[in-house]
């Protein structure tokens, strides 16, 4: 045992000593009531282990995410009853909202400068009818997007100059897909 671990056994006994010597003199003639706040106290300490152990679980519950199996891609519906994927743009993880009723993929302003995109040199001579109205867009090229063990290389897609509150995985990218359907409450992309 080195000495730090001794200097923290001996703070953790001080502390014990303290603590108990507190409940003695504080539960004094009322030892049912002092057994009752100690199980509790217990309760209270393996109910946050638990919780702790058990967060990817409960995670996964609350705010559900993509899996990927042998070449399937699923995506459960989000709460606001879209579908995000997270995908790897140029090595950087982007959310991105599952768009069947955009043509292309578009990034934000902020997820294409993550992606290392020189944003001053684009030029926006593009436009797309959004939504929101009409936007400027630049065409830019993709060293890599990554979804699961799907990679593609040299993949053509636009940046807006709009204000975007997620980038959009739109039908450029889906229809490298063979099949996409929504089964169960979940996008189920295959390829």
């Amino acid at each position: 045992m080195n000495t730090n671990a001794i200097g923290q056994m001996a703070y953790l006994g001080i502390l014990a000593c303290a603590i108990g010597g507190y409940a003695i003199v504080r539960y004094r003639g009322r030892i049912g009531t002092m057994m009752q706040h100690a199980a509790l106290w217990v309760l209270i300490f393996v109910g946050v282990v638990a919780a702790i152990g058990l967060w990817g679980d409960i995670r996964h519950t609350l705010v559900p995410f993509q899996r990927v199996e042998q070449g399937v891609i699923e995506v459960p519906r989000a709460r606001d009853g879209h579908y995000y994927l997270t995908v790897s743009v140029n090595g950087t993880a982007i959310r991105m909202i599952v768009d069947t009723g955009a043509t292309d993929l578009v990034l934000s302003h902020d997820d294409a400068a993550a992606a290392g995109i020189d944003l001053d040199g684009l030029a926006y001579f593009g436009r797309a009818a959004t939504a929101n109205g009409t936007v400027r867009i630049a065409p830019v090229r993709l060293k890599t997007i990554e979804l699961g063990p799907v990679s593609d290389k040299n993949f053509r897609a636009f940046v807006s100059e709009g204000k975007m509150p997620a980038s959009l995985l739109g039908m450029s990218y889906l229809q490298n897909f063979s099949r996409i359907e929504i089964e169960n409450g979940a996008l189920v992309l295959t390829r």
